[in-house]
């Protein structure tokens, strides 16, 4: 029976490995990151989420930003996330009152998700808000190729 048991758990791990998720350098520290973009001439890339509340940007991690293509098109900006979450154990306090400084300067409308483009001196240049939770990730990707 133990030699069944093992033949079919070894039948089915080539059908159960999902492939490893692509990661990006999201950074945190809006300071750090405006000093990184002014020394590497790219523009900020920010990304506005409720990880734990907002079911729009959970797909939308899941969809866009665990892809090649994202990752592809991420490497001409800095990456900037910014959280807003309920669960306020989720990042520090200092976190959160950053988080919210840049809400109110950049995301006003308080939308979510939001993709935003500032300069390396951080003046909005663009935006890009929602996601219809469809798999169709073609507009974010058009708006990130067309704002580096």
């Amino acid at each position: 029976m133990k030699i069944l048991i093992y033949s079919l758990v070894l039948f089915l791990i080539p059908f159960t490995n999902e492939p490893t998720p692509t990661s990006v350098d999201w950074k945190t520290d809006y300071g750090m990151v405006l000093k990184k973009a002014k020394k590497e001439k790219k523009n900020v890339l920010v990304y506005f989420t409720g990880s734990d509340w907002c079911p729009p940007c959970k797909m939308l991690k899941k969809d866009l930003f665990e892809t090649e293509a994202f990752k592809t098109a991420s490497e001409d900006y800095v990456l900037l996330y910014v959280d807003i979450p309920r669960n306020k154990n989720l990042i520090s306090a200092e976190q959160l009152v950053q988080n919210k400084n840049l809400l109110s300067k950049y995301n006003k409308k308080g939308v979510f998700p939001l993709l935003a483009v500032l300069s390396p001196n951080g003046v909005l240049l663009d935006d890009y808000s929602g996601y219809s939770m469809n798999g169709e990730v073609g507009y974010h990707l058009d708006f990130i190729k067309r704002n580096k």
